[in-house]
């Protein structure tokens, strides 16, 4: 697979040159461990690799996440409105139930792609400390509390006086994180401590409390559906970063050399380290304090009302990958190759395959695995290390990148 895409990335460098259009810059700024030689001698075009993985991958993925929203954002309210229906028997359990798992169905669908989406926060969905990503999903930021709450504020139509509005709303209370609890969660009662219950919950009968429950689920898919749309469309703006990082190293570029623009990708990379490796699975082990304590916590899972947790760490795993490999074009893989890295090339791809196996071959959810095989999880974990390892140091000094500011330090 490597020498097909050598041989493409020969063609791409020729082609340019024939026509004099590359003008790419081969140099790169000096990181730690970085032998400047192999710098001098390489002539790598940075800048097909940016715009490979960009229109390639990270374009589409954006893309094809306003699609699963938009189908989101119609199949929640179909369930709502056959919560209505059922209640006024217009329709039988049988149909309700069709309606909900579809709604469920599709929240899985628009969360997978979701989670690859997470390894490409750039531009848009961290400007502002991430607020749009946030906006989309606040993970591991969450509060189910809240979000019954907002469930009575949006019944009401209320929230201290003023009309509700929940682009006004803290991330917490909305995006995929409350659909996982509103859509999932078995139980009516509300998840706040006892004495602090959301005005009026409990005088509500359960058919009311189920409809206030999908009526704001809808408002919340309609939200994320929203920002999607908002994301796509300061991405691929033509002033958008989607272009920004295209024209790196050009006189108005914000990137001084197409180097730094790879550098904000290779930075995306690392939410495989801090937040998959460590927050999904360390931290739910005890390897790192949780809510138990410093022990196996199946309460500190990821996605636990939906018991989407595995699957949300196969497509970290997936995204990491495209970019890694290029997704069959241009990506990492080649540029590892061409400074004369071809072990770790090698060594990362085979790990994040191996990664990947490991995760599907799980036929429990994760907070079940946690009670019953911890060993087991403490193994996926292990395998989650050696890519982030090799990530944290030979990835690094090879490509003489600079480590991200959450990574500085982290030898773990």
């Amino acid at each position: 697979m490597f020498q097909s895409k050598k041989k493409l990335l020969t063609i791409i460098i020729t082609s340019c040159l024939a026509l004099s259009a590359c003008n790419q810059e081969t140099s790169s700024s000096a990181g730690e461990g970085y032998d400047k030689k192999k710098d001098t001698e390489t002539e790598f075009n940075q800048l097909a690799m940016i715009t490979a993985l960009t229109d390639n991958i990270i374009t589409p993925t954006f893309e094809s996440f306003l699609s699963q929203a938009q189908q989101q954002a119609v199949l929640v309210t179909d369930y709502c409105n056959a919560e209505i229906a059922f209640d006024s028997q217009e329709i039988d359990q049988q149909a309700l139930s069709t309606a909900q798992a579809a709604a469920q169905t599709q929240w899985r669908a628009t969360m997978d792609v979701w989670q690859q989406a997470e390894l490409m926060l750039l531009g848009p969905l961290l400007d502002d400390d991430g607020a749009l990503r946030n906006k989309i999903y606040s993970w591991p930021t969450v509060n189910s509390c809240g979000v019954d709450y907002d469930v009575v504020y949006f019944l009401e139509g209320t929230v201290n006086g003023a009309p509700y509005d929940i682009t006004l709303r803290t991330p917490s209370r909305k995006g995929l994180a409350a659909l996982d609890y509103l859509l999932f969660s078995p139980s009516l009662e509300h998840s706040c401590d006892a004495g602090a219950a959301p005005p009026v919950w409990d005088s509500l009968t359960p058919t009311q409390q189920k409809i206030a429950r999908c009526s704001f689920a809808s408002e919340v898919a309609k939200d994320i559906n929203n920002n999607a749309n908002t994301l796509l469309d300061v991405w691929s703006a033509a002033d958008g970063y989607a272009n920004k990082l295209k024209q790196a190293g050009s006189t108005d570029s914000e990137f001084e050399t197409e180097h730094d623009a790879v550098n904000r990708i290779s930075d995306a990379l690392f939410y495989l380290d801090s937040s998959t490796k460590d927050g999904k699975l360390a931290e739910p082990l005890g390897l790192v304090a949780n809510e138990c304590g410093t022990q196996a916590c199946p309460e500190a899972v990821e996605s636990k009302y939906s018991a989407h947790s595995f699957a949300n760490i196969l497509n970290n795993l997936i995204g990491f990958e495209k970019l890694l490999t290029g997704n069959e074009g241009l990506g990492f893989v080649e540029y590892l190759i061409d400074v004369g890295d071809e072990e770790t090339a090698n060594t990362m791809t085979a790990d994040v395959t191996n990664a990947i196996a490991d995760i599907s071959a799980y036929e429990q959810s994760l907070a079940e695995a946690l009670t019953t095989n911890p060993e087991q999880v403490e193994q996926t974990h292990a395998e989650v290390k050696k890519v982030t390892d090799k990530l944290k140091i030979d990835f690094i000094n090879s490509l003489a990148l600079e480590l991200p500011k959450t990574s500085a330090g982290d030898n773990d």
